[in-house]
């Protein structure tokens, strides 16, 4: 069995001489063996107790706690808990880091699109970080529908063609319109516009927004608030509108 002086178990539990000392004298961590000068020797089952003592310090225990704890029974179902919960501590924290820098990641991308850096366009940034999510949601939900529709035009003009049978044709047709009139009015409940000037959130009027031209994420505009004619960024809508 490996024996450690005071300094070489100080090194190993990265603590200083004199804590490891404060711990033999509040009879927390007694040394296994005393040389005739009067030397503290440590064996293996030592280090191992200091490298306890050492976590449960880390979690703000007192050491009265810590010895009245090394005391108990069964210390090692107690310390198996707190090192648990520690885990679980751990891993929330890790995931909440990875939030916020995934967050940041996402901000200084957005800056990079931005021409005029401006306190104003990082909440414009912040606010479309925000919704990002829903907003991705509904432009799935918008694809679902879309898909549908082909399904069923393709659908009846090949039975159409095969079967020279018109009318599913012309009922189909029925539906794809007032799937599309329903997805028009959905889409226009469900967003806003940020005005790039004055940085107002605004519902355009539903004729201006469907025959704007528009880019995947930017629709040509007049703003409600300060009047501005140009491309506005699009979000999703907090509070839904009747259209």
């Amino acid at each position: 069995m490996s024996k450690y002086t005071t300094g070489e178990i100080a090194k190993l539990c990265e603590v200083t001489v004199r804590t490891v000392q404060y711990y033999d004298t509040r009879g927390i961590l007694v040394p296994s063996e005393l040389t005739e000068g009067g030397r503290r020797l440590y064996n293996d089952e030592d280090l191992r107790k200091m490298k306890i003592i050492c976590f449960l310090r880390e979690l703000d225990l007192p050491i009265n706690s810590i010895a009245d704890l090394l005391k108990e029974e069964d210390p090692g179902s107690v310390i198996s808990l707190l090192l648990e919960q520690q885990r679980k501590m751990l891993k929330e924290e890790i995931a909440e880091r990875e939030e916020r820098l995934k967050k940041l990641e996402e901000l200084a991308s957005g800056l990079k699109d931005v021409e005029h850096f401006s306190v104003e366009s990082i909440g414009d940034i912040a606010y479309l970080m925000k919704t990002k999510k829903e907003l991705t949601k509904m432009r799935w939900k918008m694809i679902g529908l879309g898909s549908i529709m082909n399904v069923i035009e393709i659908g009846t003009i090949i039975l159409w063609i095969k079967t020279g049978i018109w009318w599913p044709f012309a009922v189909g047709m029925c539906i794809v319109v007032a799937i599309g009139v329903f997805i028009s009015r959905y889409y226009y409940k469900s967003v806003d516009y940020i005005c790039p000037q004055c940085h107002t959130v605004f519902k355009p009027k539903f004729g201006q927004m469907f025959w704007a031209n528009h880019t995947p994420n930017t629709r040509k505009l007049t703003c409600t608030s300060c009047g501005h004619k140009g491309f506005c960024v699009e979000t999703y809508a907090q509070e839904k509108t009747e259209a």
